[in-house]
């Protein structure tokens, strides 16, 4: 609680009070200066309200900042190993495929040379 919602609040009540007392005595002049207290009182609490509010809110936010840092931090540590996962998924893939295309080379060569052979015109 800050000065202004202290001061309001009082402010409030005393117009309340002052009110009532033009009441009783019908004095026109001290109902109205009662409601003006009233309304000016209630419009500085709330204005104190917000204040008080504001601050909690400018002392929450390095927290919540620094939260958000680490949340991303993670997000993005779990995003590198994923990607070094598929990239040496990936490395074996390629080099599983150069094997594969080792063999078939050979495999193409070595029929050319049987074809070759079998066909019997060699020069």
């Amino acid at each position: 609680m800050n000065k202004h919602e202290l001061h309001g609040g009082a402010r409030y009540l005393g117009g309340k009070v002052e009110k009532a007392i033009g009441d009783t005595v019908d004095s026109r002049d001290w109902q109205v200066s009662g409601v003006k207290d009233q309304v000016a009182g209630g419009a500085e609490n709330l204005f104190g309200r917000a204040q008080s509010i504001a601050d909690d809110v400018a002392d929450a936010t390095p927290g919540l900042i620094q939260e958000a840092r680490e949340k991303a931090g993670d997000a993005a540590a779990r995003a590198a190993d994923v990607a070094r996962r598929r990239a040496h998924e990936a490395q074996i893939a390629v080099r599983g495929g150069d094997e594969r295309m080792l063999w078939a080379a050979i495999a193409a060569l070595g029929g050319f040379a049987l074809g070759w052979f079998a066909s019997g015109r060699r020069g």
